[in-house]
């Protein structure tokens, strides 16, 4: 049986700050009984502001619903064509390895030797400090959980950029206009990615509003343009399952299943660069035709 009480804002965001900043789900659900919540009702508030924070799903309104059933994530089959061959238009890829959850694949020579050359040409010389958005301004900042360089194409801004995003288009089945601006990344030795996940959490105004404007993020393509001497492994440290860069393969991972709940499994890192360095290129994709901002203060606008 469940019973449907109020949530005051005040109160959700206080969750949300706090959950975010770090601090514990079980001291914020004491705090909350010390403030005369009924103990059930404090630990279904703070599950509730836990499960959109995971599953990037909008945070409660002004009413919740305590003692319901609890929806978790359903995976959806991955939209990457069948069979161990894929043809791209006059491309093909060989697949090494599909996985059910996150729902991946691995794919050799999505990638030429000579398309790797050439992205890495274009992007040295307009390499930055790798950026975020800044989840209250919205403005590109530093990423502190990125040691790396970065920089964004903007769509079809090359022939070859051209030709990689309709590739890309066709293996995922969403349309280029679908895609974020192409980026970019140079992590030299020392540099990582600590474990994070691409889809927005609409727990602030900025990616609200991002998501308003574009859709959700379901689908992340990394494609590796060099060997790596030792390090920079993709990680899934909740499956369990690492990637080896390659020159020219490439890992699809989706985390969208329709239902508007992103996957937590796709949580990811990029281990430390032991020796050499390591250039990747990566694709986001919405779930419809990207907008950018006006300003172009967001990830894919440069």
């Amino acid at each position: 049986m469940s019973i449907t009480v109020d949530f005051p804002a005040p109160v959700r965001d206080w969750i949300l700050q706090n959950l975010t900043r770090g601090v514990d789900a079980q001291a914020l659900v004491k705090e909350l009984v010390g403030h005369q919540s009924a103990p059930e009702v404090a630990a279904a508030m703070v599950e509730a502001v836990t499960a959109a924070l995971m599953y990037g799903t909008p945070l409660p309104a002004d009413k919740l619903e305590v003692g319901g059933a609890r929806a978790g994530y359903e995976p959806a089959a991955l939209r990457v064509p069948a069979g161990p061959l894929i043809r791209l238009g006059q491309h093909e890829t060989r697949v090494l390895l599909r996985l059910q959850r996150p729902a991946a694949v691995l794919l050799d020579g999505f990638l030429s030797a000579g398309e790797c050359r050439q992205l890495i040409e274009l992007a040295r010389p307009r390499l930055n400090r790798s950026t975020v958005v800044d989840p209250v301004t919205g403005r590109n900042i530093v990423a502190g959980h990125r040691s790396s360089d970065g920089m964004f194409f903007r769509l079809g801004e090359t022939p070859l950029i051209s030709r990689i995003e309709q590739r890309i288009a066709a293996l995922t089945g969403f349309p280029v206009e679908n895609g974020e601006g192409l980026q970019m990344l140079h992590y030299e030795a020392g540099a990582e990615s600590t474990p994070h996940v691409d889809y927005l959490v609409p727990g602030n105004p900025a990616n609200a509003e991002s998501i308003a404007r574009s859709g959700q993020r379901v689908g992340t393509l990394l494609m590796y343009l060099n060997d790596v001497e030792s390090g920079g492994e993709t990680l899934f440290p909740q499956v369990g399952c690492s990637v080896v860069p390659r020159r020219g393969q490439a890992f699809y991972f989706e985390y969208g299943n329709g239902s508007g709940r992103s996957d937590p499994a796709s949580l990811h890192a990029s281990s430390p660069i032991g020796s050499g360095d390591k250039w990747v290129a990566t694709k986001w994709i919405r779930t419809r035709r990207f907008v950018p901002r006006i300003d172009a203060a967001e990830p894919g606008m440069k």
